[in-house]
């Protein structure tokens, strides 16, 4: 059984078919669970975009645990050239990537900005779950393209407006999307981008009353498949 944990702002520790992958790990964030001493086995690390609060500490991580590091086809050059990470694998829109025999990525557009290649999102695939983090996005139609296509069991939005959908947009891509469940993600780690996950919620159930909302705390755990 795998399951999904949230480590604050918008990153998460996935484990999939014995295998576990990071996604966007700023473990330094004020309302992580954890510790980078404490990340002593990762397998792959996802990351949407450069902005310091996705990349985080996944050079220190990559370099510690061995880890590959998926990204956008540039982040993973810079990474791999100026950084020194052993291991990179770079990508772009579209896909499949298969990390292991069971597992496969796909990178999916988001409306954001970045300073090596294009900012993304992932759908991660496997028998246990497909899970689709949106990354840093503003609501965009195609998210509907998405859903149909790739029919996630979760979605991982972000909320917290400002530099991302806020709560209304967020729900609205929950109908679009139409996952099993939804976790919202990127807010109330710094002032900008304050937000009441319960508005999300509420929003998002009046849309999709048939998508199970999680609200989790950081540290939480979400066991998958979802039931």
């Amino acid at each position: 059984m795998g399951y999904l944990k949230w480590l604050g702002h918008a990153a998460f520790e996935v484990e999939l078919m014995g295998k576990r992958i990071l996604i966007d790990p700023w473990i330094s964030n004020p309302n992580s669970p954890v510790t980078l001493s404490e990340l002593s086995k990762v397998d792959f690390i996802l990351v949407t975009h450069d902005h310091s609060d996705h990349l985080g500490e996944t050079v220190q991580i990559a370099n510690k645990t061995n880890a590959t590091v998926v990204s956008i086809f540039e982040l993973a050059v810079y990474l791999a050239e100026k950084e020194g990470v052993k291991n990179t694998i770079g990508m772009n829109i579209g896909g499949p990537v298969k990390l292991t025999n069971e597992i496969e990525v796909y990178m999916t557009p988001a409306l954001h900005s970045s300073t090596h290649g294009s900012p993304a999102g992932f759908i991660v695939k496997s028998p246990e779950a497909v899970i689709y983090h949106a990354g840093d996005t503003g609501l965009f139609s195609d998210m509907e393209l998405i859903g149909r296509l790739y029919k996630p069991d979760l979605a991982l939005l972000p909320i917290g407006g400002y530099f991302t959908m806020s709560p209304r947009e967020a729900a609205y891509a929950v109908s679009l999307i139409n996952p099993r469940a939804v976790v919202p993600m990127h807010y109330n780690t710094f002032p900008q981008i304050r937000q009441d996950p319960e508005e999300f919620k509420n929003l998002a159930e009046s849309l999709a009353p048939h998508v199970k909302v999680y609200v989790m705390k950081p540290g939480d755990v979400l066991n998958l498949p979802i039931k």
